[in-house]
């Protein structure tokens, strides 16, 4: 739903940030998700490090499934979110319909009764003149 001058409204902008938002997260989910993949190969391949360096990348592991998780998280919030907006949005614009519809009504009751008023009008005159 656009206002007359094709200025987005407010839930138009705010749908449109939280699908730039979801994208953007999504970019993000699929870089974790190769870095996490890489770091896996990686540790799979050390096997003959020391225990020190394995606890490190075992916790980089961690944070980086952790980091996916939210990730996920958060897109799957956006989504639904956005699906809300929609349905909102979907909700106004039947209401503005039938608001339009409505309106419409109206002003073609309005006309008949402005015409009917010229025409009693006209025929009043023709009377007055008549009575002169």
């Amino acid at each position: 739903m656009s206002k007359g001058g094709g200025e987005p409204t407010q839930r138009e902008r705010e749908l449109l940030k939280i699908r730039r938002d979801s994208d953007t997260k999504a970019a993000e989910l699929v870089k974790m998700e190769k870095m996490l993949q890489q770091t896996k190969d990686l540790l799979d391949k050390k096997t003959d490090s020391g225990s020190e360096s394995m606890g490190y990348q075992e916790n980089m592991v961690e944070d980086l499934e952790e980091k996916v998780r939210i990730s996920r998280r958060y897109r799957r919030n956006s989504l639904h979110h956005t699906q809300m907006l929609e349905s909102q949005m979907k909700t106004v614009k039947g209401e503005l319909v039938g608001t339009l519809d409505h309106l419409q009504e109206l002003r073609n009751v309005l006309r008949r009764s402005q015409q009917k008023a010229e025409e009693r009008k006209a025929t009043m005159e023709k009377l007055a003149e008549g009575l002169r």
